[in-house]
């Protein structure tokens, strides 16, 4: 058997926590994985807060996400897992592809994001996918994130830019700085896109030099004798 967040080998099957706030979607959802034995359902939920109850006592590889719920909502939920150490990979699946809903999602640390119009046989490779810790974006949200990235004056950083930023220039790999944010390497990857894009860069060097140029990051002063 798979450890909590490692791949799952070739014959263990993939183990699954569904969230979502209608039965039907969630019925149709554990019907669909169960027919399959690559899948194994250990349970769902039907708002954040429980989803993060179940994954941190069941630890599934995956868990399916959907964003607009009662209460804890799912990117709050997302946050949350990390938060807590809780290594499952999120896959979101959703209705809403719109920027509000995209961003903060991949923010907080999702894998991959999916629409539930998606068909069956793009679920499934999505789902393994996450599994691997790979990213999965629908074309949609990928083009509207290639849009962002490419925007000429796409505004100031976020508090969460310039903390990457921040390790960035201290030096830190995309790994390690995924760490100490509780965040996906693959979340990362994206948050550099949008600072170069920002700073009207292509690499790491040149991101943390405009930056100290521009005053968003300032030199520590040299200690003391």
């Amino acid at each position: 058997m798979s450890r909590p967040g490692t791949a799952p080998d070739d014959e263990t099957p993939i183990r699954l926590l569904i969230v979502d706030d209608h039965p039907v979607v969630r019925d149709g959802l554990s019907s669909m994985f169960a027919r399959d034995p690559e899948f194994e359902v250990l349970g769902e939920a039907a708002d954040g807060a429980e989803a993060v109850r179940l994954a941190q006592h069941l630890m599934p590889d995956v868990i399916l996400m959907d964003l607009r719920m009662p209460g804890m909502d799912g990117a709050t939920a997302t946050a949350e897992l990390a938060r807590r150490g809780i290594p499952a990979r999120v896959l979101v699946l959703t209705t809403y592809d719109t920027d509000s809903h995209v961003l903060p999602a991949i923010e907080a640390g999702a894998t991959g994001y999916l629409l539930k119009d998606a068909p069956r046989a793009e679920l499934l490779r999505a789902v393994r996918a996450a599994a691997r810790g790979e990213a999965t974006l629908a074309p949609s949200v990928a083009a509207r994130l290639m849009n962002r990235v490419r925007a000429p004056d796409a505004g100031p950083l976020s508090r969460r830019e310039l903390e990457v930023l921040g390790l960035v220039a201290a030096g830190t790999t995309n790994r390690e700085a995924a760490s100490r944010l509780f965040i996906t390497e693959a979340t990362v990857k994206t948050h550099l896109l949008n600072i170069y894009a920002k700073l009207g860069v292509g690499d790491r060097a040149a991101a943390v030099a405009a930056a100290f140029n521009r005053g968003l990051l300032t030199p520590e002063a040299p200690e003391g004798p």
